[in-house]
């Protein structure tokens, strides 16, 4: 009988320290450690979140090893997140993955965070009925660094038809949050706040960039714009009006969203659709992609929403299938922060 290839993933891009381990894709395990500090600064603190990692990241792996019932030994290889993220972040879960390969012999991958919120649908849970999308599929990546369409030819390709060419769509709803004096995350509040308000109460500009790159600066600031003249006129204006703003934002971030993903599925004439990253948790987005994909006749797949969050499990799956293929990292490697200086093919 083969033996199963046994992946431990290791995520640590922001905020969240994270371990998982799948076993053939099935998912063993998956603990996460988050980090609470951030709220009252309103955003990721750099240096806070990298000193957090370094405490969350041994008990994490630990117990994400025992709640697996595995031990190192068991293990195939260490998967860990190379970039895009956080530097300082990065920094401490490559260090960890480094010495605990060496300490193990055990060889390493590198995992590009945002290849894991895509293929965070190939992961497999027992018990779980299961569907995956075929190839090639259009994913719609959405989060607060990143916002970009990739056609996903195979499992380790992937090409990006289009991405924002300034602010990400959850850089948008960050930025509107803070206006509305929402808190830190603001995203799940406006999302929540919008299921009681008028989506076409108001609109908001909305760019006019050509192919399928997106555009979010021009949005946030017409929505700063707007609440300066009303607040003017009325300084009551945000709380009379909060469920009405947080619809009609979010149903425009959203028009723009989609309005790029019919040209993608248009120009390539793929209809499986995937959405990932934390963004993809938002219901409103949800329900958009799943009513287009009845009207248009798409295969549509949403992540579960524990895997919206960066988390190792979605490390842990492409891991399985880098080393499917005997792609492993020399131990010289080191964290890149930008998207840009990764291959995502």
């Amino acid at each position: 009988m083969k033996k199963k290839t046994i992946i431990l993933g290791i995520e640590s891009s922001c905020d969240d320290t994270s371990a998982a381990v799948l076993a053939d894709r099935f998912l063993l395990s998956n603990v996460m450690a988050s980090q609470k500090i951030h709220e009252q600064y309103g955003g990721v603190v750099p240096e806070l979140a990298s000193r957090a990692h370094q405490q969350n990241i041994l008990p994490v792996v630990d117990q994400a090893l025992k709640q697996a019932a595995v031990t190192m030994d068991d293990v195939d290889a260490i998967a860990f997140t190379r970039g895009p993220g956080l530097l300082g972040s990065l920094l401490v879960g490559v260090s960890f993955a480094k010495g605990l390969a060496l300490a193990t012999a055990k060889p390493m991958i590198e995992v590009n965070h945002l290849q894991g919120h895509i293929l965070s649908h190939f992961v497999m849970q027992e018990g779980k009925p299961y569907s995956e999308p075929k190839f090639p599929f259009l994913a719609l990546l959405v989060s607060g660094g990143h916002t970009q369409i990739i056609k996903v030819n195979d499992y380790l390709d992937f090409e990006v038809l289009g991405r924002t060419i300034d602010d990400a769509v959850g850089e948008a709803f960050d930025k509107c949050a803070k206006l509305l004096d929402l808190g830190y995350p603001g995203g799940p509040v406006i999302d929540r706040l919008a299921k009681d308000g008028d989506s076409s109460r108001f609109r908001f500009a909305k760019p006019n960039v050509p192919g399928l790159d997106y555009s979010f600066s021009g949005i946030k600031t017409s929505l700063l714009y707007f609440l300066r003249d009303e607040l003017e006129k009325d300084p009551q204006f945000i709380e009379k009006n909060k469920a009405d703003l947080c619809a009609s934002f979010q149903k425009d971030l959203i028009d723009i969203l989609m309005k790029k993903l019919l040209l993608a599925v248009k120009q390539t004439n793929i209809n499986q659709i995937v959405i990932g990253g934390g963004v993809s948790a938002n219901s409103g987005l949800r329900n958009r992609i799943v009513e287009e994909g009845e009207k248009r006749g798409w295969d549509t797949f949403l992540p579960e929403l524990r895997f919206t969050t960066d988390n190792a499990a979605m490390i842990a799956v492409v891991g399985h299938f880098k080393y499917e293929k005997g792609l492993f990292a020399s131990n010289d490697i080191a964290p890149i922060s930008r998207a840009a200086d990764m291959n995502m093919r």
